[in-house]
């Protein structure tokens, strides 16, 4: 059996993709909002539609505690997000989208739009549903090995 190299497998194609298209989308996210991370677009789009926890946020865009707590941070002092303790629980907080934050939200949707029609252009609506069922099982794949330990 052969052995080919790391940048020859389908796993190496699925983490160019993901750098390409992070890159599509900082070029044109920069353009509109400067100084914005992807990630930071990304926290705010979820506070917007949901009421994660921080800790919800950090494991929905893949970065661990402590980078997520530079990150907000980094976004309240930049006026995009307001956080408060909970009065019960210290431990619990509570993020909310400043004004300035909605208006960064309402000027990067269209852009947002267009990087997901830029990336997908020539795919089909079938081949988008397979592709997500095959990376799906790719993922749970991965995650066998969480529920055997």
């Amino acid at each position: 059996m052969s052995f080919n190299t790391p940048t020859k497998t389908v796993l190496y194609s699925i983490e160019e993709t993901i750098k390409a298209y992070r890159k599509l989308s900082q070029y044109n996210i920069s353009s509109i909002v400067p100084k914005i991370t992807i990630d930071q677009a990304l926290i705010l789009i979820i506070i917007s539609h949901s009421d994660n926890t921080q800790t919800e946020i950090a494991n929905l865009i893949f970065k661990d505690y402590a980078s997520m707590t530079r990150i907000i941070n980094l976004m309240i002092s930049k006026d995009y997000l307001t956080k408060t303790l909970d009065k019960i629980d210290k431990r619990k907080a509570k993020l909310k989208i400043t004004e300035n934050g909605k208006i960064i939200i309402e000027k990067l949707t269209p852009m947002i739009k267009l990087n997901r029609e830029t990336a997908l252009k020539n795919i089909s609506y079938k081949e988008q549903e397979q592709l997500f069922k095959i990376l799906k099982k790719i993922t749970q794949n991965c995650k066998t090995i969480d529920n055997e330990n």
